[in-house]
């Protein structure tokens, strides 16, 4: 079930779903749908015939009332609401099917984003992943498991090389688990007043306790607790987080994830066992990782027929998410530019006929791939002098 699904039905990686065959399903007469106000901003023009045509063309696909649902075209994606469905609530969208397009848009305060990051938004990671998921969601959704046999696990370290993705994972299962979030930056949070830095940790754990089951993110970790070898810099705020962490009931349903791209310099003191529960190495994607990056960036692009993402992939050897979300980026900047004659750069809205006869090509990723610069190898690149 893939994540439109799940936002549809209002469900969650891990809940149980029953799934019943439907044989009376109605070929609908008229639906009516209206796109959601912010994911056309910006865009003019003939929506239906850029977006919703080419979606229900041919393809019999199902509509509920009150469902939303998201249209990719050229290089940009638009959530619709399903408003009306006529003779059923629920209705497949035949070739003589009317759809009706009239209306203001709806406005997002109360629906639901489909584009919120989930599983299916990250990539490199499968193995990380199901490791933080075991630690993460089976002690928040079964937790009675965690009663007779272990303690659940409280302290996770990811560390890894910049742009890998660490922070999109504590992202991630956030939003599937549904738990409380709380984000404590660690530069931020150091404070020259003495005694606000430390409050600051204790409100934050107090609420998220307050507010359980919850997901306390701490990033750089290694600002907050700096090897004390290699340092002199300021220990309360480091010996506040050991209380806390020490004092953090085990029955609380509150996890801490912190966060570094420099373990070394972490003090020994915080990754003794006892404190972390689990340490994971978000390293740099092979050539399938780095593949399935790529199709996750590209998934709301129009990508031309010569486009083989899996030849991009392997010509990108040492390339991060980060990297290949700016390699991706760029493709399709090198695409708009070549559109830039017909689009009236004066004009804040742009006509959708345009915007769907954009598509990336294979050239356009080439010329991305000799502009990247790959994270993995900056420090190991060797200049050979010219001595000739």
């Amino acid at each position: 079930m893939n994540e439109i699904a799940r936002s549809n039905l209002r469900v969650k990686l891990g809940h149980m779903v029953s799934v019943h065959s439907c044989s009376n399903i109605k070929y609908g007469e008229r639906i009516h749908e209206l796109p959601l106000d912010d994911t056309i901003e910006g865009i003019d023009g003939n929506l239906f015939e850029a977006f919703l045509k080419p979606y229900f063309s041919d393809s019999y696909r199902p509509v509920k009332k009150g469902d939303l649902f998201l249209v990719r075209g050229g290089m940009r994606s638009v959530e619709f609401k399903v408003i009306e469905t006529d003779p059923a609530e629920c209705c497949l969208v035949a070739p003589h099917t009317e759809v009706y397009f009239k209306g203001e848009p709806v406005k997002r305060e109360d629906e639901e984003r489909l584009d919120d990051v989930g599983y299916e938004d990250i990539g490199g990671v499968r193995k990380q992943l199901e490791q933080i998921r075991e630690l993460v969601e089976l002690p928040f959704r079964h937790h009675q498991l965690f009663k007779t046999l272990i303690k659940p696990p409280k302290w996770i370290l990811l560390y890894g090389p910049l742009g890998t993705g660490k922070t999109l994972l504590a992202r991630v299962i956030t939003n599937e688990t549904g738990c409380f979030f709380y984000c404590i930056n660690g530069p931020e949070i150091m404070s020259k007043m003495a005694g606000e830095s430390e409050s600051n940790l204790r409100e934050a754990f107090k609420e998220a306790q307050e507010n359980s089951p919850s997901i306390i993110f701490i990033d750089e970790i290694d600002s907050i607790a700096p090897n004390r070898e290699k340092t002199n810099g300021e220990r309360r705020i480091f010996s506040q987080l050991l209380t806390l962490m020490d004092g953090l009931k085990s029955r609380s349903h509150v996890i801490v994830i912190e966060v570094t791209n420099r373990p070394n310099s972490i003090d020994p003191a915080l990754r003794r066992f006892g404190r972390f529960d689990k340490e994971i190495d978000i390293g740099v994607p092979d050539e399938v990782g780095r593949l399935e990056v790529l199709r996750i960036h590209t998934k709301n692009m129009k990508l031309s027929e010569d486009v083989n993402l899996e030849k991009v992939a392997k010509a990108t050897h040492g390339c991060v998410g980060a990297d290949l979300a700016a390699l991706c980026t760029e493709a399709a900047l090198q695409c708009i530019r070549e559109k830039l004659d017909v689009i009236d750069l004066e004009d804040d809205i742009i006509d959708a006929e345009i915007l769907n006869s954009m598509s990336a090509t294979d050239q356009h990723f080439n010329i991305a791939i000799e502009t990247s610069n790959p994270s993995a190898l900056r420090e190991t690149i060797v200049e050979v002098p010219n001595v000739g």
